[in-house]
C-alpha cells in the first residue's frame, strides 16, 4: 500500500489539538508510508531539485554509488512538517525544525515517522509551545532524526496563526 496510514486516534485529532491535550512524553501517532520511485521523483520536482541522483537510476547507482535514487533534503523536510501538522491539526504552526540525515531513503523502503513531546511551555506572549523529537525510519533503521518546536492553540479559541510581530517568537525559549 502506497498511501499514508494513521491510527484511529489521529482521525479523532484531525480537528486539532490544544494545550489541554499535551504532556511531556506524549507519543505522537505514527505515520507509515511505502516509498516509491514516484515519491522520490515528485518530491524532487516539487522542490525544483534537478540533480540526477533524485530521478536517474543509472546516475544514482553508477556515478554516486548508491543503491537507487533517494529522497532529497526538502522532501524529507516535507515529511516532518506533514507528520507534525497532521497531528496538531490546522492551527498548529511550526516555529523551528532541525534534522540530521543518517542514511538515505530509497524506493521500496517502508518509511515510518514517530514522535514524542519532550517539553510543553508557555512563552511570555501567551503562546503554547510543544518541543518534539521525531524519528524517520526506513525499513526499521533510523534514517533521520528531527527536533521540532510547534505552536499549539492554548484553547479552541486561540490560533497561533493569528500571532505576528512581538506575539510570534518561534525561536526563543520561554
Amino acid at each position: 500500500m502506497t498511501s499514508a496510514r494513521r491510527s484511529d486516534e489521529h482521525s479523532r485529532q484531525a480537528v486539532g489539538i490544544t494545550a489541554a491535550d499535551l504532556y511531556e512524553g506524549l507519543a505522537i501517532p505514527p505515520l507509515d508510508y511505502d516509498v516509491t520511485a514516484t515519491t522520490v521523483v515528485l518530491g524532487a520536482l516539487a522542490t525544483r531539485d534537478w540533480r540526477p541522483m533524485h530521478h536517474d537510476y543509472k546516475f544514482a547507482t553508477e556515478r554516486n554509488g548508491t543503491q537507487d535514487i533517494f529522497l532529497n533534503t526538502p522532501n524529507q523536510a516535507h515529511w516532518f512538517e506533514r507528520f507534525i501538522t497532521d497531528w496538531t491539526g490546522p492551527k498548529g504552526r511550526l516555529g523551528q525544525m532541525t534534522f540530521r540525515m543518517k542514511r538515505s531513503v530509497f524506493p521500496g523502503d517502508h518509511m515510518r515517522l514517530t514522535g514524542t513531546v519532550d517539553r510543553v511551555e508557555l512563552d511570555d506572549t501567551g503562546c503554547v509551545w510543544a518541543e518534539c523529537s521525531v524519528i524517520l525510519t526506513a525499513n526499521g533503521e533510523v534514517a533521520t532524526t528531527c527536533a521540532v518546536r510547534v505552536a499549539i492553540p492554548a484553547d479552541h479559541d486561540d490560533n497561533p496563526w493569528s500571532r505576528s510581530g512581538d506575539r510570534w517568537v518561534p525561536n526563543q525559549a520561554a
